[in-house]
């Protein structure tokens, strides 16, 4: 593989998730705007912004830890059968 056809093939996964991540938020911002009636209060935001963060936060260890478990190489000391 070429280095320019190896350009190609990222610039079309970033493009495809590009997409993505518009038809998520424009998914997110129907939805929001169809429950616009629903009253959420302030617990009810502080719940939600502590799901996110709580998400987030778990997400990012996880990947930290993975990442820390390869450049250490924990991952090539399991012995395979």
């Amino acid at each position: 593989m070429s280095r320019q056809e190896a350009r190609g093939g990222l610039y079309l996964v970033a493009v495809a998730l590009g997409l993505l991540l518009t038809l998520g938020l424009a998914v997110t911002v129907t939805v929001w705007r169809a429950l616009a009636d629903i009253e959420l209060g302030l617990h009810g935001i502080l719940a939600l912004l502590l799901g996110v963060a709580a998400t987030l936060g778990l997400g990012i260890g996880l990947m930290r830890l993975v990442y820390h478990s390869h450049r250490h190489g924990y991952d090539d000391r399991v012995g395979y059968d």
